[in-house]
């Protein structure tokens, strides 16, 4: 039951924009129509979620034998409907939004590409988090792609074409590994099915799996040094579709790195390489985001610090795994999902406010804006409230998730073989530092 739930609300995500199409430029009805189908569909895709997170989560669709050993299978487990669930409800609030923000009247040309591209790519997203077997995968994600490609370049300029053709570049380049990846589990499995590799593989073979496995979905959640793409494709995109690039579409590189290493064996060096990319990711990008002037791309790049800190927590269990310490498997995947759901939340409302305060001023640079609490007031209400979540600072929601990985690399430390692992602490501890000086310069420039 929680499959059908689940892919009736993807296939009406893919289809909010369809009806649209068949209306006129100018007409009102568009928006309405889309905003009303993603509505329904975050409605019946969360039941659907809901139920699969309560333990209805063993039914499968296969269809027919495939063609040199591809299926199109989907499926539905708790990790599945984890990723999905911000899907809908983000998708559900930008779809809203966007019917003030991007109104029909005054954007006859591209309106209705907009909303079918940001349909088609709601829908790819929860897709990807269903796809059992390599043939599903990769058509899902191919889809999911090429939609935010074109929900990106909805606005023609020179600055947004080199945003789409470089993000369309890296996608490209991530494809590639990840089938590379479905290669390796289909010559040490015999298929092409998201399953445990096979005993007896050799540690090569995994090794290989595991680093095509980190670039591939690397790419996609914007993990440095493979993030070249992200800071042009959030600053360029219209706000509604940054807070889901930025929100949802990221963590579909985390779900995938996050899947593919619950099926490899353990290996030490893997563990390794995810917490320096994560603790690295983490660092460098706040420290990258304190320096820009242009709003969006400060919360681009606040995205990849985020992304970093979920694959802290992500390298912390892969630890705990490779030395036999479930106490640090269960704290850091549960920093590590935790944060997912968190991030999708404040980020999608920070850039929703970085829309409001850039539609108001008709700029994104820093140092043009100013004052604005007293014309924007829940604007900056709102966004301060993200401010305080992003930082990890207390009661926003991003503290309860960085406390856990925090937990976990102080226990790490008194671990046997996991010492090393607590030398992520303090790049976690300089991390959130920096992000509250980030953060405060933003509310003081911008709305003080």
């Amino acid at each position: 039951m929680s499959l059908t739930l689940v892919v009736v609300g993807g296939s009406l995500l893919a289809a909010s924009g369809v009806p649209g199409l068949l209306l006129a430029w100018r007409s009102p009805w568009g928006p309405r129509i889309t905003t009303a189908v993603t509505l329904l569909a975050a409605g019946v895709g969360g039941v659907g979620v809901f139920l699969a997170l309560s333990g209805d989560a063993s039914t499968h669709w296969v269809s027919g034998g495939g063609v040199g050993g591809l299926r199109l299978a989907l499926g539905i487990d708790a990790l599945s409907a984890f990723f999905a669930l911000p899907v809908f409800v983000v998708g559900g609030l930008a779809v809203v939004y966007a019917l003030r923000y991007w109104p029909a009247r005054q954007h006859p040309r591209n309106g209705r590409r907009l909303r079918f591209s940001l349909g088609l790519l709601l829908g790819a997203m929860v897709f990807v988090t269903l796809a059992r077997d390599a043939g599903s995968f990769l058509v899902a994600w191919e889809v999911m792609a090429l939609a935010a490609y074109f929900a990106l370049t909805t606005e023609e300029s020179t600055e947004v074409r080199a945003a789409g053709w470089l993000y369309l570049l890296y996608s490209h380049v991530g494809t590639l590994a990840i089938a590379g990846f479905f290669a390796v589990l289909g010559i040490a499995n015999g298929e092409f099915g998201l399953r445990t590799l096979a005993t007896g593989t050799a540690p090569g073979l995994a090794f290989a799996a595991a680093l095509l496995a980190i670039v591939g979905f690397g790419i996609k959640a914007g993990v440095m040094p493979l993030h070249s793409w992200l800071p042009a494709a959030h600053a360029s995109a219209p706000s509604h579709v940054s807070a889901v690039m930025s929100g949802v579409m990221l963590n579909m590189g985390v779900y995938g790195l996050v899947r593919a290493t619950s099926l490899l064996p353990v290996q030490a060096p893997v563990a390794g390489a995810v917490l320096l990319l994560g603790g690295g990711s983490a660092l460098v990008a706040i420290v990258f985001a304190c320096a820009q002037r242009d709003l969006k791309r400060l919360l681009a790049y606040s995205s990849i610090e985020n992304v970093g800190i979920m694959l802290l927590g992500l390298g912390l269990a892969l630890v705990g795994r490779s030395t036999g310490q479930p106490t640090l498997v269960v704290l850091g995947l549960s920093g590590c999902l935790f944060h997912v759901w968190n991030h999708a939340l404040f980020k999608s409302l920070l850039f929703l406010g970085a829309g409001s305060v850039v539609h108001a001023t008709g700029t994104r640079d820093l140092e043009a804006m100013g004052g604005l609490s007293r014309r924007q007031p829940w604007t900056a209400g709102l966004f301060v409230a993200g401010s305080v979540a992003i930082c990890g600072l207390p009661p926003g929601n991003g503290f309860a998730s960085e406390l856990l990985i925090y937990l976990g690399l102080v226990r790490a430390a008194s671990g046997s073989g996991s010492v090393w692992a607590a030398l992520a602490a303090p790049v976690l501890a300089a991390t959130g530092a920096l992000a509250v000086a980030c953060f405060v310069k933003v509310v003081g420039v911008v709305f003080s």
